[in-house]
C-alpha cells in the first residue's frame, strides 16, 4: 500500500514538472519578427518622423561666417583663445518656456522645431547682424530607454539624428524569448505630455508605425509573453506543489523504513 502510494506521489510531481516544461515553451508565432514578410517583398515606407526639440534638451549651436572675428559674441563660449588653446563652447539648455538665452538675440523659442526650422529662425534672426552666418545645431542628449523582457536593459546614448526601434532593441542585445513581440510599448513624452503607443514587431507593417523612429528619452518597454506569465505563475504554485511533494514522499519513505 505505501509502494502505490509513493509511486503515485512520484507521478504526480512528474507530471507536473512536465506540465511547467510544456506551458513555458514559446510558439513560433511569439518570437519571429516580420511573419507576414514574403521574400523579395517591397515595402515602401510613409513614415516622415522628425525630431522636435523638448522642454529640458540639451543642445549646442555653433554660428560661424567668412570673418570669425564676426561671429564671436553669437556663440556661448567659455573663455577665449589664449596661447592657441581654442574656447570650450557651451551648450544650452530648453527652458520650461521653451526657449534659450541666446547670445545678443536674447530669448528665442526652439521647442517643438526641428533642427533645420530652429536653423532657419536663428538664420533670419541673425540676418541683421551677420552676412551668410552658418548655423550648426546638435541635439546633445539624445538617449532611449529599454526595459522589460530585453538582455541588457538600460539607458542608451544615441550618435546621431534618428535611430529605430529595432536599432534601440540591437542596443540593448534583442528581446530575450519572453519578450512579447506582438505588444511592445514606446512612452513618448512631449512638455508633460505623456503618449503611448504599442507596435507589432511580428508585422511587416511595424516599419510604418508612429514609433519605429524613436525619438529623444523615449522609452521602450517590452512585457513578457504568455508563456513567460505562465512560468513565472507556476514558479509560485510550483514550489508550493514541491514542498507538498517532497513532505508526502520524506513520510512515505519514513514509513516504508519503519515496516
Amino acid at each position: 500500500m505505501y509502494k502505490k502510494s509513493f509511486a503515485i506521489n512520484f507521478k504526480f510531481v512528474l507530471v507536473f514538472v512536465l506540465i511547467g516544461v510544456l506551458s513555458s515553451c514559446a510558439s513560433r508565432k511569439d518570437v519571429v519578427y516580420f511573419q507576414n514578410a514574403k521574400s523579395f517583398e517591397t515595402l515602401v515606407s510613409d513614415n516622415t518622423s522628425i525630431n522636435r526639440f523638448k522642454v529640458d534638451d540639451a543642445i549646442s549651436i555653433n554660428v560661424s561666417t567668412l570673418d570669425p572675428q564676426s561671429s564671436v559674441p553669437f556663440n556661448l563660449i567659455k573663455g577665449y583663445e589664449e596661447g592657441g588653446m581654442r574656447p570650450e563652447q557651451l551648450d544650452y539648455i530648453i527652458d520650461k518656456n521653451g526657449e534659450i538665452d541666446f547670445p545678443v538675440l536674447g530669448a528665442v523659442k526652439i521647442a517643438g522645431l526641428s533642427p533645420n526650422e530652429a536653423k532657419m529662425l536663428l538664420a533670419a534672426k541673425l540676418k541683421d547682424y551677420l552676412k551668410d552666418p552658418i548655423i550648426n545645431i546638435r541635439l546633445k542628449n539624445f538617449t532611449v530607454t529599454i526595459l522589460g523582457e530585453v538582455n541588457r536593459p538600460g539607458t542608451y546614448a544615441v550618435n546621431g539624428e534618428q535611430i529605430t526601434i529595432l536599432e534601440a532593441l540591437g542596443l540593448a542585445s534583442d528581446l530575450t524569448i519572453k519578450g512579447m513581440r506582438t505588444n511592445v510599448m514606446v512612452i513618448r513624452d512631449f512638455n508633460g505630455t505623456k503618449v503611448y503607443e504599442r507596435i507589432d514587431l511580428t508585422k511587416k507593417e511595424s516599419l510604418n508605425s508612429p514609433v519605429y523612429y524613436l525619438t529623444q528619452n523615449d522609452v521602450v518597454y517590452v512585457e513578457p509573453n504568455n508563456s513567460a506569465k505562465a512560468s513565472y505563475s507556476l514558479d509560485n504554485r510550483a514550489s508550493i506543489a514541491i514542498s507538498i511533494a517532497s513532505i508526502l514522499i520524506t513520510s512515505t519513505i519514513v514509513l516504508l523504513t519503519r515496516l
